[in-house]
């Protein structure tokens, strides 16, 4: 069993600075390292998919492929697993937890437009927090766009991610959105070194040091090879800190701007029960997530007289039920649902789902 918490490494910065290129260079060294991967496609105009899905190691053995397993899971060549994912953090970081005993670490690359912020904040999650840590924020950015005010490879095709995002609530300059990027980071890293002449590393280095604390340091790379010590092992905890960082878009929302981004202010909890009559519990459930403002509810719950955990998972107005595993003779038999939403009740919905509970819950000895 894994003692410790999973690191965690994120992946931020525009569309062509390079993410995908450094995140194949990483997978290159992974040197026996049991590696997730998530892509988070949203907006994506030119994000090659089948980099991370077809084998990224240059595998000897000619005809070795990719398996696709459940849940959009790919198996890569060196026993990684990479997924590809819209807005559906949650499911996808709860199957990793499952099968954290297979996994050394998490490498996350974002979207575009994504700020990180709210993303790290989601390690603070139950059901994520036990298991998973923020190993560090890597925020990239495109050196020669930087040096020439840009910031941006590609302003039009940025554009056209800000205007396919219906998330974005203002309208943030390319600036604004690359010192938010930048806010979060623990480490910098530039991009296509090789692009820039002294003077030009001069001035990308006065852009990113004005932005970023003396602790935060600088990595400046071409063709996405950096050294996997430099970018893996960081330890810094980044969720830990996250509440105290204000950015440009905190900024906005403070000051009466519409804002509706699922991860930035939500509620959530965990509700437990003892042994629970599944059929109650399922039309409980149903009711509250047609009437309740729930994101995500998911857990397993106990019932009497059965030898195997029943697993609830609603996404949306979906719910989905199955038994997953024995009970193990050392596992308290209790029932534990997380939910994550706007302006829900722990309370109210505690007491809705207590109507299922046919016994208290078992404590397990310490």
């Amino acid at each position: 069993m894994q003692l410790n918490k999973i690191p965690t490494t994120v992946v931020t910065g525009f569309l062509g600075s390079g993410k995908t290129t450094l995140l194949s260079n990483v997978l290159k060294q992974a040197a026996g390292k049991r590696i997730a991967v998530i892509v988070n496609e949203f907006g994506e105009l030119d994000i090659d998919s089948e980099l991370l899905r077809s084998c990224p190691l240059e595998c000897e053995e000619e005809g070795q492929t990719v398996e696709q397993s459940s849940e959009g899971f790919y198996e890569l060549a060196n026993g990684c697993i990479c997924c590809t994912v819209e807005e559906e953090f949650l499911p996808v970081m709860q199957q990793l937890v499952e099968r954290r005993d297979d996994i050394d670490h998490i490498l996350i690359e974002t979207s575009g437009l994504a700020l990180p912020k709210p993303l790290v904040q989601a390690f603070n999650w139950p059901g994520i927090k036990e298991y998973c840590t923020v190993d560090a924020v890597i925020t990239v950015v495109d050196g020669p766009a930087v040096a020439a005010g840009r910031f941006a490879h590609d302003e039009d095709k940025v554009q056209e991610q800000r205007l396919a995002d219906e998330s974005l609530d203002h309208d943030p300059s390319l600036q604004e959105l690359l010192e938010d990027q930048l806010s979060a980071a623990d480490l910098v890293v530039v991009s296509k070194n090789d692009l820039l002449d002294e003077a030009q590393r001069t001035n990308v280095a006065d852009k990113v040091n004005a932005r970023v604390p003396d602790s935060v340091k600088t990595v400046y790379i071409h063709n996405g090879e950096a050294q996997l010590d430099l970018l893996l092992g960081l330890d810094a905890a980044s969720e830990t800190r996250i509440d105290h960082v204000h950015n440009h878009h905190d900024h906005h929302h403070d000051h009466g701007e519409e804002h509706d981004h699922a991860h930035d202010h939500f509620d959530s909890f965990v509700v437990t029960l003892g042994e629970v009559d599944s059929d109650r519990l399922q039309a409980t459930l149903n009711e509250l997530i047609n009437t309740q403002n729930i994101f995500r509810a998911k857990g397993f719950a106990a019932l009497p007289d059965k030898p195997m955990r029943q697993v609830f998972q609603a996404v949306g107005k979906r719910l989905d039920i199955h038994f997953d595993r024995l009970w193990q003779p050392e596992e308290a038999r209790k029932t534990q649902l997380v939910f994550i939403g706007k302006g829900i009740s722990e309370a109210e919905i505690t007491a809705a789902l207590a109507s299922a509970q046919v016994t208290e819950p078992a404590v397990s000895e310490a």
